[in-house]
């Protein structure tokens, strides 16, 4: 099994959002504000859910239930898109809370839930960590 660019440009950003956005989070707990660190890393999470959703675009997969190659897991990047861009109209209005709460939905459904799914056996980070690297399934 050989990896794409494309797949290779999705994973890094992917697990590089999933890493950042404990961190985006953190900054900002209401007792030990960090705003510089909050924004910095923000903008650095944003940009690579932004590439992780676009290149998400490119993968395609026949053998599972597809419309045309797009698997149920690609209803995330509409969801991606919207979540980002309701998060950056709260921040415009001033909506702090919309604001976190809208990031929160986006690092859960962007990053964790999708990242479970691609834990699946028949996927193809499923594979690599089930079946080559623990050599279980």
């Amino acid at each position: 099994m050989q990896m794409s660019p494309v797949i290779a440009v999705h994973m890094t950003a992917a697990i590089g959002a999933l890493v950042i956005g404990p961190m985006v989070l953190w900054a900002r707990r209401q007792d030990n504000q960090r705003p510089v660190m909050h924004r910095a890393l923000g903008y650095a999470w944003v940009t690579l859910m932004l590439l992780a959703a676009v290149s998400a675009l490119w993968i395609r997969d026949f053998r599972l239930p597809n419309l045309a190659g797009y698997t149920p897991i690609h209803l995330l990047v509409p969801a991606v898109f919207f979540g980002l861009g309701r998060a950056f109209w709260n921040l415009a209005q001033r909506d702090i809370r919309g604001h976190r709460i809208s990031m929160q939905v986006t690092y859960a459904s962007g990053c964790i839930v999708a990242g479970a799914f691609t834990l699946l056996p028949n996927r193809y980070l499923g594979q690599l960590v089930w079946t080559q690297w623990l050599g279980w399934a």
